[in-house]
């Protein structure tokens, strides 16, 4: 075989689409005056007395390895967390590990249960690394379309629908990236059962748990019977604006979870030390400032869906997250048409509800993590355009 011939890049990476929401971001980044309603980050800077505990820790010298599962005393507080606010237990010594984002921790999930041909349920619209990162551990992404008409909650017979005895697990994420679904008590509930009915285990991806608006948040492990079959993910990103800190969590059964802890001390060692010691000055004395995001994104996801709703695209109020997904269907185009039109004739960016996956087609993703006058010149410039359509 000639080198012309020859690819050196595996096929499974080969197979992998780029993320759907790169194109838009690097397009809107190179034009002038665009208000960007794409980007999955806070608008706020990440409190202050968390950046003083990082500056401080490289003051004295605190540049070296952490232990591989991340600081104890970080582990402890993350315990600790997870205690007080969702009324779970983890033991800080074998049951909790410090990954680098929550991206990592996804990764390192399904890499330490996946075996060849596995197959992974992933629940749609869904967070557009989830299929990528089944592949890419060598299993099988079967997909769940929800829909909009249910505010795209997942209902345990369309997991029954798919469920097969391949079948090794299922991720959920609430609130949920990009519709702003929350999964409550009696929701998950009803999946748990399904769950153990067909033996299998669950990734819950709790990034956006600090940031609920409408009722308490129930995390899947605290359900009945459901502790022993999750793998928890969280991290600091989004309720706590760290998003540049590259700083998550994942809190699992001790099996599991020093699985996990095996992979990352031959990939990544630790998470960087200095990030660390920000994260226990945010989980001691950073709920405040949480609770003020919390308040704003609040008074912003209330004016921007019933913006959206009132300018003829029609919107669920999302539960959580920061995020709108409303429905283009009455313009007739497609989603990604649609996001393109919007961005070159109105500067404004959103992001294509296709590539969520294929149930995510017909809408789009708008984030509200942008300033009140911002969301509102965003409207004038949305209505602007469907009055042109």
């Amino acid at each position: 075989m000639t080198r012309a011939t020859k690819t050196y890049v595996s096929e499974t990476v080969s197979r992998l689409k780029p993320s759907g929401i790169r194109r838009f971001f690097d397009l809107a980044a190179s034009m002038e005056g665009v208000i960007s309603l794409g980007v999955g980050e806070p608008d706020f800077v990440t409190a202050w007395s968390v950046r003083e505990a990082c500056i401080l820790s490289l003051e004295q010298g605190y540049t070296s390895y952490t232990a591989n599962a991340g600081l104890l005393e970080l582990r402890q507080e993350i315990s600790s967390y997870l205690s007080r606010k969702f009324g779970l237990f983890y033991r800080p010594e074998g049951e909790v590990l410090v990954t680098v984002g929550a991206s990592q921790a996804l990764d390192l999930a399904l890499r330490a249960i996946v075996n060849p041909g596995d197959e992974v349920i992933v629940v749609e619209p869904s967070f557009v690394s989830y299929g990528p990162l089944v592949a890419l551990a060598g299993g099988v992404p079967i997909s769940v379309r929800t829909n909009g008409a249910d505010q795209f909650k997942l209902r345990p017979q369309q997991i029954e629908e798919v469920v097969s005895s391949r079948t090794k697990a299922l991720i959920l994420c609430s609130p949920n990236n990009p519709t702003g679904t929350v999964l409550n008590q009696e929701d998950l509930a009803a999946i748990a059962r399904l769950v153990e009915k067909y033996d299998l285990l669950v990734i819950s991806d709790e990034i956006y748990a600090e940031l609920t608006y409408d009722e308490p948040y129930t995390s899947f492990p605290a359900v009945e019977g459901m502790r022993e079959r999750t793998i928890l993910v969280s991290g600091f990103s989004k309720g706590f604006a760290m998003t540049g800190w590259r700083l998550g969590f994942v809190a699992a059964p001790e099996e599991v979870l020093q699985a996990m802890l095996k992979i990352h001390q031959y990939t990544m060692m630790c998470a960087p030390t200095m990030a660390q010691y920000g994260a226990i000055e945010a989980l001691k004395n950073g709920e405040h400032d949480v609770d003020e995001m919390r308040k704003s994104y609040r008074r912003r996801r209330n004016y921007f869906v019933q913006s959206l709703n009132d300018i003829g695209l029609h919107c669920h109020l999302p539960g959580g997250a920061f995020y709108a997904f409303p429905s283009i269907a009455s313009t007739g185009m497609a989603s990604e048409q649609f996001a393109e039109r919007l961005l070159l004739e109105e500067k404004v960016a959103v992001v294509p509800g296709s590539v969520f996956g294929a149930s995510g087609e017909g809408y789009v993703r708008c984030s509200y993590a942008s300033s009140l006058e911002q969301l509102q010149e965003a409207i004038k410039r949305m209505k602007r355009f469907l009055s042109r359509l």
